[in-house]
């Protein structure tokens, strides 16, 4: 038998394997299966590579053993959210907030606050006031920490609380913060006292085989400071200006500061990042917070019902899509989305779409530049389906706006890390927070409508009517969108 007839038995055995794998893997979207199946008949050989890398969210079994049920171990030791404050809640947000409760295993807090800092640069420099005022422990977590202005104001507010005894502890993810983790910076925090770790490091020869799959990213920002306050929102540790990709800058950002027991929840996400990365259990006080006391800042407005929850490749399949889409389903007047990277899946398109139909004004708000080409070309794809429905679609001129908001009704609010791609959706660790509180709610809409005035409206006869070309290319792109 000839080398040729050897590859090619060994091509089509391959095929014929993945093909099956494909049709017989539980919860996988009949549109992924179909996307997969023909990615893999038209890309002989390159398409099985991508399928074993990239085609199901695959974690190792090592991993997988430490991660179930850990949050679960953890909130029952620590008697973390036993009860819920869910009646706080009106009666038509409470199936939004049960959603979350499912992920968080625990109920939602109340007597919560929430500060809305002015933009990136105020929010680092609350982190470092903070920081400075810290008396026992500081944990943080990022998916990017670069050694810019920003970042490094926090490297050395951290290495002065480790100094004077205070118990630090960094989260850093293995790719987004390679940078720092490689710099004198890194070296010159663990001098100082300061206990790291490296999230999801990248595995090489026969570990990138046996261990996660090498794209699964820790996409949390995460800040909790003496158990009293956190930090929650779309901002990575760098400047606005963001020199990795300053073409795209200024990356526009969202950070709320929150006191109360919500802070215990959040803390509890890191807790169990930390016990499954480093086999170490905190020894942190985990005492709910007291009701936050009387504050003069008049950007400081009462959060009352909030609730701190994870999802990541572990959680319940469309975990976070069914967050999105119970928000959008709670909605009677008015829903306002900003998200930098929108490949929705079909249920989160279906709740959008639905939304509009039924009369609520449904507002989103993406970048009009992307950083991701390919992310931002499907984007467009589904502009027509979207504004023939009637959604409001605006493009944000000012930079790349990153935040990631939903506010609905101007009485419930979503923040966090967590964007509405495929990546978000199925594969990346994120956090977010969702609260009640016309307060805050308000404010964020209004830093909402801050972008809208520097956005242009996407015109609905101009993408209803684009050319047969224009319109073959978004099909193509809306086939593939289950697999990126």
């Amino acid at each position: 038998m000839s080398d040729f007839s050897l590859w090619f038995a060994a091509h089509m055995l391959a095929y014929v394997a993945l093909v099956i794998r494909v049709l017989t893997v539980e919860g996988k979207e009949p549109a992924s299966r179909a996307a997969w199946i023909l990615i893999l008949s038209f890309l002989p050989g390159l398409g099985i590579i991508a399928y074993l890398l990239l085609g199901e969210p695959w974690i190792s079994r090592r991993s997988r053993r430490k991660a179930i049920g850990t949050v679960t171990r953890l909130v029952k030791a620590y008697n973390i959210g036993k009860t819920s404050a869910l009646e706080h809640v009106p009666d038509r947000f409470r199936p939004a907030f049960r959603a979350c409760e499912h992920l968080a295993h625990s109920g939602v807090t109340n007597h919560n606050t929430a500060m809305l800092t002015a933009d990136s640069n105020a929010a680092i420099d609350a982190m470092v006031e903070d920081f400075d005022a810290a008396k026992e422990s500081i944990h943080i977590s990022f998916y990017i920490w670069l050694t810019d202005n920003n970042g490094l104001k926090i490297v050395e507010a951290v290495k002065r609380a480790a100094e004077r005894g205070v118990t630090c502890r960094i989260i850093v993810d293995g790719i987004g913060s390679r940078a720092l983790t490689r710099s004198e910076h890194w070296a010159a925090m663990k001098a100082a006292g300061v206990q790291l770790c490296v999230s999801l490091k990248v595995s090489f020869g026969l570990d990138a085989l046996l261990g996660n799959r090498a794209d699964l990213r820790n996409h949390r920002k995460i800040v909790v400071v003496d158990n009293r306050l956190t930090y929650c929102g779309s901002q990575n540790c760098a400047d606005p200006e963001f020199r990795v990709k300053a073409k795209y800058a200024p990356w526009v950002d969202i950070m709320l500061r929150f006191e109360g027991p919500v802070v215990m929840q959040n803390q509890l996400l890191f807790a169990a990042n930390w016990l499954i990365e480093s086999n170490e259990h905190l020894d942190v006080a985990w005492e709910v917070p007291p009701s936050c006391t009387e504050t003069s800042t008049e950007a400081m407005n009462s959060a009352s019902a909030a609730i701190a929850f994870g999802t990541g490749p572990l959680s319940p399949k469309g975990a976070m899509s069914d967050v999105f889409s119970s928000l959008l389903h709670c909605a009677q007047h008015e829903v306002v989305i900003s998200n930098p990277y929108f490949v929705p899946d079909a249920s989160l398109l279906s709740a959008l779409i639905g939304c509009a139909r039924r009369g609520v004004q449904t507002t989103l708000i993406l970048p009009q530049r992307n950083d991701s080409f390919v992310v931002g070309a499907i984007s467009k794809a589904y502009y027509a389906q979207l504004v023939a429905a009637g959604v409001k679609i605006f493009e944000f001129r000012g930079g790349l706006l990153h935040a990631k908001t939903l506010v609905v009704d101007e009485a419930v609010a979503l923040v966090g890390s967590a964007n509405m791609d495929r990546r978000s959706l199925e594969l990346n660790f994120e956090n977010n927070i969702l609260l009640h509180s016309p307060d805050v709610a308000k404010s964020i809409r209004e830093r909402q409508n801050a972008w809208l005035s520097d956005a242009n409206e996407v015109v609905p006869d101009q993408v209803i009517h684009r050319s047969l070309l224009r319109r073959i290319g978004d099909n193509v792109a809306t086939i593939f969108s289950p697999v990126m």
